[in-house]
């Protein structure tokens, strides 16, 4: 008898309403792969890119899609022994390589599973698994922020926003970076040293004040357009700006230039190193997952519709799915 298992499967591109909730049979384990029961899985804006249509060449449909696992090995490949069944692990899937994490159950590759940090639960370690992998390969890989330096993070109350101050001020950095006003506190309790309004400020003013006209070493933009375009004002000689955004539209980065900056557009890749890395962090204490909605796996749709509109929301951090149970947590519309 085949066994099965719920996932959410995305039936066409289009709408939150794209998702059915189906029964489908639970992939086969290969020799280097191991069989998680899924307990938490998360939201990010790649999910929403993919349902809307933006990757209709690399996502046959339909698909169950999601990039973010928290669970329980249930079954080891025959060679595997890097783990054991019952161990706590969390990992993102293989990004456009095969089936995600929006199910009961998921196979994936050892070499992308990484021991889940004792001291959290699955709904917070599913909040870190794409998100701690970008910051990490976008401050330490590309960056090479050390101590001492200041970085600017653009989108300091966002899922990578959140995450990114706190790897920064582990890293001994000096943080800046943008939020509602109303967030500042916040993002402050994160670590960052100096929060921008940018409802209300210029932050290429407030950054030249802040840093005595000197600019800021590196700038993570989680934003793109104009953000990336103005970006290069803010930098100090020999800068690095990373970027995790798509370019929608043509940069004249002629500012950049001027001040000898290097760029990087980072599409981050999964490997247990990473994953490894964020959890020394996160049992040492140096990071703290921040979830700001939680919904069960049958309203995956109304999850992406929280992320997708999260400005009409006083939403910190990310939108996180409790597979396993029914938890539901929505955050307020913002004032």
């Amino acid at each position: 008898m085949t066994d099965t298992m719920n996932a959410v499967v995305l039936a066409r591109f289009g709408g939150v309403d794209a998702f059915e909730l189906r029964d489908v049979v639970v992939p086969e384990v290969g020799p280097r792969q191991v069989r998680v029961r899924v307990h938490a899985t998360a939201i990010n804006p790649l999910d929403y890119q993919i349902r809307r249509g933006d990757y209709v060449e690399h996502v046959p449909l339909p698909a169950i899609t999601g990039h973010d696992v928290s669970g329980v090995i249930e079954q080891i490949g025959a060679e595997v022994t890097e783990f054991a069944v019952g161990d706590e692990v969390y990992y993102t899937p293989q990004i456009f390589g095969g089936d995600g994490s929006y199910a009961e159950q998921h196979v994936a590759d050892v070499d992308l599973v990484g021991r889940k940090p004792h001291n959290i639960s699955h709904l917070e370690a599913a909040s870190l698994t794409l998100v701690g992998g970008t910051v990490w390969e976008a401050l330490v890989t590309r960056a090479q922020l050390t101590a001492g330096e200041t970085i600017l993070v653009h989108g300091g109350t966002g899922g990578v926003g959140t995450i990114a101050i706190q790897v920064a001020k582990a890293l001994g950095a000096r943080v800046i970076t943008t939020a509602r006003g109303t967030d500042h506190e916040f993002v402050r309790s994160l670590g960052a040293d100096v929060a921008i309004d940018y409802t209300s400020a210029d932050y290429v003013e407030v950054v030249s004040e802040a840093t005595n006209g000197q600019g800021v070493d590196v700038v993570l933009d989680t934003i793109g357009g104009d953000t990336l375009t103005r970006s290069p004002l803010v930098l100090a000689d020999g800068g690095r700006v990373v970027s995790i955004v798509d370019i929608a539209q043509p940069q004249n980065l002629i500012e950049a230039w001027g001040r000898n900056a290097a760029y990087h557009f980072v599409f981050t890749r999964q490997n247990r190193g990473k994953l490894d890395a964020l959890t020394a962090l996160v049992e040492r204490g140096d990071i703290r997952p921040v979830i700001g909605a939680v919904l069960p796996l049958a309203r995956v749709g109304e999850a992406h519709e929280l992320l997708e509109n999260r400005r009409d929301y006083t939403l910190h951090g990310k939108v996180v799915i409790d597979v396993a149970g029914q938890t539901v947590q929505l955050p307020p519309r913002a004032a």
